[in-house]
This record gives C-alpha cells, sequence and structure tokens, in this order.
C-alpha cells in the first residue's frame, strides 16, 4: 500500500487524495517528531510559569481572560473538546473526514502547535486503521477554522463519541481504538485547542473538487466538441490564432482539446437547412471562452490550495525563537473565496451545456435532427424529460453559486464577530461538482444520439471511439421511448468515472 510520510514543511494535493480517497498509510518522518518534541518543551515551559497564556493556561474565546490553574488544564482541554463537538445533521463523507484529519496532522507535525508526538501518532494510527469519525453536516462557521467537525475527530483520539470502522459500521470510538490496540489519549496543555482550530476541512474539500474539476472540464470539452459536431457547426472558431490574440490560458487548452476531438470529422461546417449560417449560436461558439474562464479559476484555486497547504494553522502558534503568539490565521476567507468561485464557473459550464442540449432537441435549431430527436416524434417522447432533468440541475447550480462566503454570523460573544463561512461554500460546491457531472452526462447522451442520427456523415475518430465506449458502458442509441433513468445513470457513471477522457485520449493523447 501507498505510504505518506508528513514531515515539517506541508503535504501536496496528491498527498491528500491519496489518504482521503486511496487508503493510503501514514507515517511521519524524524524531522517531523523532533520538530513536534521540541515545539512541546516551549509550551511545558510556558506552563510551568505563572504568566497567564492563550490556549495554554486561560480558557478559549470570550471565555480567555480567565486563568486556569494546573490542576485544571487537563480538564479544560478535554472539556473543550467535548463541548465543540456539538455538530448536528447528516454524517459528513468519509473521504472527507480522512482529508479532514490527514490535513490537521499535517499541521499538527510542522512543530508550531505544541502537540506532543505521541499525540500525532495516534492520529496517524487512527488514520492507517481505517476508523473515520462520526462528523456532522452542521457546526463549522469556518472561524476559528472547522471547530466542530474537527472536534469531532478529536473526540475519536480520546476514546469517546461514535465512529466508523473500516467494514463501515458505526461503533463507540473506544471500542475501535481498543481492537486496533490504540490507546486513547490524554490531552494536556494547549493539545485539545490545537486539535480544533484549522481549516482542514474546507481546504480538503477544495483539493477533492479541484480534481474532480479537472476531469469534468475535460469531459465539458469534448461534449462541446460532440454538439458541435452533431449541430453541424464550424471548428473554424476554434483555430489557436484566434485564441491567441486572446491569451487566457484556459480558453486556449478548451479550444485545443474541442479541436483534438473533432479533428477528422466530416461533419463540421456543413449545412443541411435552407439558410446557411454565417455563426454557429453562443453556446456553441463561445464553448472555449466560458470553459476556459472555468480553467483559470481553477489555477487561481489550486494557488490558494497549494499556499495553504504549505501552511501551519492554529492558535495560538510556537515560533521558533520561543514565543507562543496569539493570531488570525485560522480564518478561512482565502479558501472560502475560492470554493465561492469555483461554484459560479461550474454554474456556468453546467448552464452552457444545458443551452446545447435543448439546441439539440429543438428541431428548430438543429438542422434536421428530428425533435427531441425522437424515433417518431409525437408517438416518440424522445430526449424531452432528460432535458427537464438537466434544466433542473442547473437551477439548483445557480442557487448553489450564491457565495456563502459573502455572510458572516457573529459567535463566542461576539469575540469571532467575522467569519468566513468556508465550511458550507465547501459542502454546496460538493454538490454543485456532483450535479455538474450529471449535466454533462445529459450532454454526452443527447450528443452521442444526435450524432448517430446524422446519417451518411462521418464523425470525427474520437467522436467515434466515444460512442462505441458510451455503448458498451450500457447507454444505448438512438431508437423508441424506453426507461430514461438507466441510460442516465449509465452515462454518468461512465463521466464521473473519468471513461469519457480516457476514450478520447486514446485517439487524440493527452488533453490539456
Amino acid at each position: 500500500m501507498h505510504t505518506v510520510v508528513v514531515g515539517t514543511s506541508g503535504v501536496t494535493a496528491s498527498d491528500v487524495l491519496a489518504v482521503a480517497r486511496g487508503g493510503a498509510r501514514v507515517e511521519l518522518s524524524a524531522e517531523a517528531v523532533a520538530a513536534l518534541a521540541a515545539a512541546r518543551e516551549i509550551v511545558d515551559a510556558l506552563a510551568a510559569k505563572p504568566d497567564p497564556v492563550y490556549g495554554v493556561s486561560t480558557g478559549f474565546g470570550a471565555l480567555a481572560t480567565r486563568h486556569i490553574s494546573q490542576e485544571l488544564r487537563a480538564q479544560l482541554q478535554r472539556n473543550i473538546v467535548r463541548s465543540h463537538a456539538a455538530g448536528m445533521g447528516p454524517r459528513v463523507e468519509r473521504e472527507v473526514v480522512r482529508a479532514l484529519m490527514f490535513l490537521r496532522l499535517k499541521t499538527v507535525c510542522s512543530g508550531h502547535t505544541g502537540v506532543r508526538p505521541e499525540v500525532a501518532q495516534t492520529m496517524a494510527d487512527v488514520l492507517n486503521a481505517g476508523i473515520t469519525p462520526v462528523v456532522h453536516e452542521y457546526g463549522s462557521l469556518g472561524c476559528s477554522g472547522d471547530l466542530a467537525p474537527l472536534s469531532h475527530c478529536a473526540l475519536t483520539l480520546m476514546g469517546e463519541g461514535d465512529a466508523e470502522g473500516p467494514d463501515g459500521v458505526v461503533r463507540p470510538a473506544g471500542e475501535l481504538l481498543a481492537e486496533h490496540g490504540i490507546q486513547p489519549v490524554e490531552l494536556r496543555e494547549k493539545e485539545g485547542l490545537a486539535l480544533l482550530n484549522g481549516t482542514d476541512g474546507m481546504l480538503g474539500m477544495l483539493i477533492m473538487a479541484l480534481a474532480d474539476l479537472d476531469t469534468l472540464y475535460k469531459s465539458a470539452d469534448v461534449t462541446a466538441a460532440l454538439s458541435l459536431e452533431a449541430l453541424l457547426g464550424t471548428d473554424r472558431v476554434l483555430a489557436p490564432e484566434l485564441h491567441a490574440i486572446r491569451p487566457h490560458p484556459g480558453q486556449g487548452a478548451s479550444a485545443a482539446n474541442m479541436l483534438a476531438v473533432l479533428r477528422g470529422s466530416a461533419l463540421t461546417g456543413h449545412h443541411q437547412d435552407d439558410a446557411p449560417r454565417v455563426q454557429d449560436a453562443y453556446s456553441v461558439r463561445c464553448a472555449p471562452q466560458v470553459a476556459g474562464a472555468g480553467r483559470d479559476t481553477m489555477a487561481h484555486a489550486r494557488l490558494v490550495a497549494e499556499r495553504e497547504l504549505a501552511s501551519a494553522v492554529d492558535n495560538p502558534v510556537v515560533l521558533p525563537d520561543g514565543r507562543v503568539e496569539s493570531n488570525g490565521n485560522f480564518h478561512g476567507a482565502p479558501v472560502a473565496y475560492v470554493l465561492d468561485f469555483l461554484a459560479v464557473a461550474a454554474a456556468d459550464l453546467g448552464s452552457i451545456a444545458e443551452r446545447r442540449t435543448d439546441r439539440l432537441l429543438d428541431k428548430n435549431r438543429s438542422h434536421g435532427l428530428p425533435p427531441f430527436l425522437a424515433d417518431d416524434a409525437g408517438v416518440d417522447s424522445g430526449l424531452m424529460i432528460a432535458q427537464y432533468t438537466q434544466a433542473a440541475l442547473v437551477s439548483e447550480m445557480k442557487r448553489l453559486a450564491v457565495p456563502a462566503s459573502a455572510d458572516s454570523i457573529p459567535s463566542s460573544a461576539m469575540q469571532e464577530d467575522h467569519v468566513s463561512m468556508g465550511w458550507s461554500a465547501a459542502r454546496k460546491l460538493r454538490t454543485a461538482v456532483d450535479n455538474l457531472t450529471r449535466i454533462i452526462a445529459i450532454e454526452l447522451y443527447a450528443a452521442t444520439r444526435a450524432i448517430e442520427l446524422r446519417e451518411g456523415l462521418t464523425p470525427a475518430p474520437a467522436s467515434r471511439a466515444v460512442i462505441e465506449a458510451v455503448r458498451a458502458a450500457g447507454v444505448q442509441g438512438p431508437g423508441p421511448d424506453r426507461f430514461l433513468a438507466p441510460d442516465l445513470a449509465a452515462a454518468d457513471a461512465f463521466v464521473r468515472g473519468g471513461h469519457l477522457v480516457a476514450a478520447v485520449e486514446a485517439v487524440t493523447g493527452p488533453l490539456q
């Protein structure tokens, strides 16, 4: 099994994906263990002094003015975990929780948190045992970080609360730890706070969304090309010299992808009606501009994610010169903004895909295709309601594009009086990505059927490869009306699994 070694300088996005989705094992580097021990010595020295230090010998948040005596400090750390584990609602997905735990471990191993090496090792042991704390949908305001979700994870380290075992069964966390020979941790000064104070949930979801969107943007380039071909459009608008004079990188990449798919097509540039088109509709002609803008938004989001992966997000932090200083680095605004930006871009990508699908189904705009791509229009409804489903998904995407990060709701007796709502931005982006997959799948379903209905004209080799692959995957071609939901589900699985991109790349080589 693949192993990810966590050091002091952060981790990569591929490391996060390997642990969250691939079940990779986690190990602490010798460098990380040494940094943990050195930072802990600083915390222990401060804890022995009479002067109050936030997070070490004081209460938290609005209660930070109280100095806590030494005999109550272990109780203080247990209490912050128990009281902050206050989430409600449906369970969060296993991959999100694993990303959350792994990213908190990443910050702990930076040597800036003051957590003991044995606590970090327990975090790694829980991940390696396949134990997943039960984390709930609601509870994080994105400042101070993802408090409630991280608290539910810390509760498992203490052997309390519920967790899911590697068999998928939810049981008391203490039982699961005992079965895997893991000793529950007894938290000491600062450790409870250090386990809770980070942007790890929203960052983990951002990294996974970027991975999914990378495939979906390539998939959207493919389905846009298929729709252009089915509509007998022109590929001249995809010429590199046209996109070079407006040098947005994403736009050029999308145009190049579409051109690669269409290479060798006998359908592009043909007109089957009495009024030849001078230009194709915006949803066809401007596909690279819209998808390209989304790609460039992803590039910015990826830059933010890389910076956050290199960060040590905690409050207070232990500095190399021995100071323990309060800060505001836990605020989720940088991550929250790009999560919202991606939801906006994804909604627009879904919207333009739906417009192409609708054009394929409208006999007045499809340039010779049968109404709704039906076998016997009137007797058969064809893909009429498949487009309804796509339209419903697009409408939901537009609602999900409303930014969460524009909101703030004060908490902690006005101590935390401006919050990021980054967790909420991440949760709705996950739904948006899920819906975008379905929208692209429906365009794929319509476009492949439409190409097959263009009898006498030969599609591009890449298009033929897509049609063959999608039919082999159980998505049926033209014919009389049938139960459509299974076909749409099969198309969704085809896109979701990366098979659409793979079918094209087998012909064209790697897409951009």
